[in-house]
C-alpha cells in the first residue's frame, strides 16, 4: 500500500513534461518537511525525470525557475511571542532543546555559524513590503500531559491547542510527543502553520510540529534516521542526542521560516495557495553545500561527539537547519 494516495482531484495534464510533471507534484505536497517525501515523489513517478544526473535538473531549472511571489498580505511585526505548548510527555532535556532553538533565534551564540544569521536571512523578504522585520522571543511554555484531548488528534484539535496560547502578537506553537497520533502525520506531513480567525483582539499564527521518533522517523528525522525510500546512506549523529527532538527542530525551523514569510496564506510563497512553496519548503532536503537526493551536503561535525550541524544556538547548543530560499539571488542558501 502507497505511503500517500493523491486526491481524486488531483490530476496532471497529459501534455506536461516529466520535469514540469515532477515541479507539480513537488508544489503538490510543499507542506512535507524533510527531503524523505521528495524522495517518495521520485520513487512513485519512477521516470526519467527523477534522475539524479545533471541534465534533467537543469531542463527543470528551465521550465519554471523558482521564485517568491508578494501576494500583498500582512506579514508578522513588531514584537512576536512564540509560545511553546507541549502536548504529552517531554522531559525537561527534551524542552529545552527546543525552547533554546526559539531562543537563538535573535540572540547571538558565541560563535558563527549561528541560528541567528540563518533567521537573518529571511528579513531579505520584507525589503519587499512596508512592514518592519519582526522581534521574535520566547514567550510562555504551556504543558498538556495529560493528553486532555486524547491521543489521536485531528486539525481542529490543534487549532484549540494553539488557542491556549497569545490571542495576539504571537505565534503558538503546538509540540506533540511521540505517542500522539496527529490528522496527517506521517502520511502528508511532518509539520504545518496556520493561522486563527479575526477577533477584537487580533489574531495568532500557529505552528505544529509531531515527534516522529516512534512513528515516521525515516520520513520526519532525516537525516539522523535512516529514509524509508530512495537513496540509503548512514544516519547522522543528532546535534543534541535526540533524533526525535533534534528532527523536529528541522521541522520547527522550516515552519518558523514559513510563518514569518507567508503567515496568513496571502505573503510570500510560489505556486497554489492551498499548497505554496515557502521560504524554506522550497528548499527541501538541502542542508549545506553539495546536497543532493539522500545527501545533506557538507555539514560541519562536532570532533567530541561526531554529531553533524550547521547552527550555533545559546547555551552551547547546536543544529541543523535547513536551507532558506533567498529572494535577492532566487535560489537556496545554506550557512554552510
Amino acid at each position: 500500500m502507497p505511503l500517500y494516495k493523491p486526491p481524486a482531484s488531483l490530476s496532471f495534464p497529459s501534455s506536461l513534461k516529466p520535469s514540469s510533471l515532477l515541479l507539480t507534484v513537488v508544489m503538490a505536497f510543499s507542506t512535507l518537511q524533510t527531503s524523505f517525501f521528495t524522495l517518495i515523489v521520485c520513487t512513485l513517478l519512477v521516470s526519467s525525470s527523477c534522475s539524479f544526473g545533471a541534465r534533467e535538473p537543469a531542463a527543470l531549472v528551465e521550465d519554471a525557475p523558482l521564485s517568491m511571489t508578494y501576494h500583498k498580505g500582512a506579514l508578522l511585526t513588531g514584537r512576536i511571542s512564540v509560545n511553546l505548548i507541549w502536548y504529552g510527555k517531554f522531559t525537561p532535556a527534551q524542552r529545552a532543546i527546543l525552547s533554546d532553538f526559539v531562543s537563538s533565534l535573535t540572540s547571538s551564540a558565541k560563535s558563527e555559524p549561528s541560528v541567528a544569521t540563518w533567521f537573518k536571512t529571511t528579513e531579505k523578504y520584507y525589503s519587499h513590503s512596508k512592514a518592519r522585520f519582526p522581534s521574535l522571543a520566547l514567550g510562555k511554555q504551556i504543558l498538556d500531559d495529560s493528553y486532555s484531548l486524547g491521543k489521536s488528534l485531528t486539525d481542529v484539535h490543534i487549532q484549540k491547542l494553539a488557542s491556549r496560547g497569545a490571542p495576539s502578537n504571537a505565534v503558538n506553537v503546538v509540540l506533540t510527543s511521540d505517542d500522539v497520533a496527529v490528522e496527517g502525520f506521517c502520511m502528508s506531513r511532518c509539520a504545518y502553520h496556520g493561522f486563527s480567525p479575526r477577533s477584537k483582539v487580533g489574531r495568532f499564527a500557529y505552528i505544529w510540529v509531531g515527534n516522529s521518533v516512534t512513528q515516521c522517523p525515516g520520513q520526519c528525522a532525516w537525516p539522523f534516521h535512516q529514509p524509508l525510500y530512495g537513496p540509503q546512506s548512514p544516519p547522522l549523529v543528532a546535534p543534541n542526542g535526540d533524533v526525535g527532538l533534534d528532527g523536529m527542530a528541522i521541522n520547527l525551523a522550516s515552519m518558523v521560516e514559513s510563518v514569518v514569510t507567508n503567515p496568513f496564506q496571502n505573503g510570500f510563497y510560489q505556486g497554489p495557495k492551498e499548497a505554496p512553496l515557502e521560504a524554506a519548503t522550497a528548499c527541501t532536503g538541502k542542508y549545506a553545500k553539495g546536497a543532493y537526493p539522500g545527501y545533506a551536503g557538507d555539514l560541519l561535525v562536532d570532533p567530541s561527539t561526531s554529531a553533524s550541524y550547521n547552527a550555533n544556538g545559546v547555551n552551547g547548543r547546536k543544529y541543523l537547519l535547513p536551507a532558506i530560499f533567498d529572494p535577492a539571488t532566487s535560489s537556496c542558501t545554506t550557512l554552510v
